[in-house]
């Protein structure tokens, strides 16, 4: 089965088995948890399209675990005033693997 769900306002399309990183959910490693936000399911030739979401199908995950994405450097310029700013930042995220897709 394929999947298209909609997690940390995002959209991913997932198969049982998935791994993929998401925006940082609050939940603790190692926790199963269903995804209720289901825009799309494919079995076989049958295709299942929610407006916007589906009701009866059912997504489970699990949180593999949190870590933060490398650092982006950012920089702030105003011409003739030497005016220059430089920041970083490391975003948090979630890792998520699909355990089971059913409906």
């Amino acid at each position: 089965m394929f999947a298209v769900i909609e997690l940390g306002g995002k959209q991913f399309p997932v198969e049982q088995g998935t791994r993929f990183r998401c925006e940082k959910l609050d939940l603790a490693a190692n926790t199963t948890f269903t995804v209720e936000k289901i825009l799309l399911v494919k079995s076989g030739e049958k295709i299942q399209v929610g407006q916007p979401y589906l009701k009866g199908v059912e997504v489970k995950a699990k949180i593999v675990g949190h870590a933060r994405a490398k650092k982006i450097i950012g920089l702030k310029y105003k011409n003739k005033t030497n005016y220059r700013r430089k920041y970083g930042h490391r975003q948090y995220y979630t890792t998520v693997t699909i355990e089971s897709i059913t409906g």
